[in-house]
């Protein structure tokens, strides 16, 4: 038999219920949902996942700069284990190739193949037209600008929290 009072059951669902847990849940069924329709759209429509358009986004955002696998796994927030296995099937898709830093033999620089470069292009306008019909249609431009400056400002307090 339970003998839990009631009032700590009230207690359990009022906090259950709280708005701010209602709030974040909220914001991240959306971005779930939101990154599961880009993640089918790209599979679908480019045969890679997410995670690969996110390593190529980075591979390409500074044409010559020379990334690591463990740059790839910080910015990506992954493990090491986790990024050796996506680079690992990345570099068979022939999408990217790891050559060995001329500084230090030991860690492996990773860049875009011509063909790489080829999907990254053909995904990014996927990914374009998947957030422009989820994330920014269904706001008013006004709306839109504060989501993104509060994401920004929220981003900034973690990054300042981390450091």
């Amino acid at each position: 038999m339970n003998a839990t009072p009631q009032h700590d059951d009230e207690a359990v669902a009022r906090a259950a219920n709280s708005g701010l847990v209602r709030d974040f849940g909220l914001l991240i069924k959306s971005a779930t949902r939101l990154e599961q329709r880009i993640d089918s759209a790209l599979r679908r429509e480019c045969g890679i996942s997410h995670t690969m358009l996110e390593v190529l986004i980075r591979l390409c955002r500074r044409p010559g700069e020379e990334v690591s696998q463990r740059q790839l796994a910080d910015d990506l927030t992954l493990t090491s284990s986790g990024t050796t296995r996506l680079i690992d099937r990345m570099e068979e898709a022939g999408l990217v190739r790891r050559t060995p830093s001329p500084e230090d033999r030991r860690v492996a620089l990773v860049e875009p193949t011509t063909e790489g470069r080829a999907a990254f292009l053909r995904a990014a306008a996927v990914h374009a037209r998947v957030v422009e019909e989820y994330f920014v249609r269904p706001l008013a431009a006004d709306d839109y600008a504060r989501l993104t400056s509060a994401l920004s400002d929220i981003d900034k307090a973690l990054r300042d929290e981390a450091g």
